[in-house]
């Protein structure tokens, strides 16, 4: 289970299955899908899509955090 604050992985059943959802913490009163997929058969599964999702999501967005933080610090030097 992902210790995030900022992103959490939701899981709805909908009428042909469960959905799973990465969901995004905009402000304290907004919250925002930035990830779905939808027609697993159990929830489990659909749980365990959204796990493993959120964790390369996390990866993905530390990466590109460190990419900014570097041009910033580029654009600041010149």
């Amino acid at each position: 289970m992902s210790t995030s604050k900022k992103f959490a992985v939701r899981v709805i059943e909908k009428r042909n299955g469960w959905a799973a959802e990465i969901t995004r913490q905009v402000t304290s009163r907004r919250v925002v899908v930035s990830k779905r997929e939808m027609g697993f058969e159990s929830e489990e599964k659909a749980l365990a899509w959204g796990e493993k999702e959120l964790e390369g999501f996390i990866k993905n967005q530390q990466l590109r955090n460190a990419r900014k933080s570097e041009q910033r610090k580029s654009k600041q030097a010149d």
